[in-house]
């Protein structure tokens, strides 16, 4: 079962989430819309600005485990690697 790792961010260089899930699309559903009350509907961080999808759950679940005890810093620079100008890649689930 594939499961992925995501970066949700409120703005540019603003208050970041990283998260796991087995289903991107509908997850990402639920931050946007609030569905879920916590950290993201607090903060109003909703715009997906990195992913990136594992073969197995479990290998997600450790990347996921691995970046947020990261410096803020490489979160930031993983974005930037890929999606410099920080635009909401949610666009790329239509695939999924």
């Amino acid at each position: 079962m594939k499961g992925y790792v995501y970066i949700l961010a409120s703005k540019r260089n603003g208050t970041l989430y990283t998260g796991v899930t087995r289903d991107l699309p509908g997850r990402l559903f639920e931050h946007q819309n609030e569905l879920t009350p916590g950290f993201t509907s607090r903060y109003g961080v909703k715009t997906l600005v990195w992913f990136e999808e594992h073969d197995l759950l479990t290998a997600a679940i450790v990347r996921e485990k691995t970046i947020k005890k990261w410096p803020r810093q490489w979160k930031l620079n993983l974005i930037e690697e890929n999606n410099p100008q920080w635009e909401d890649i949610s666009w790329h689930l239509m695939a999924l």
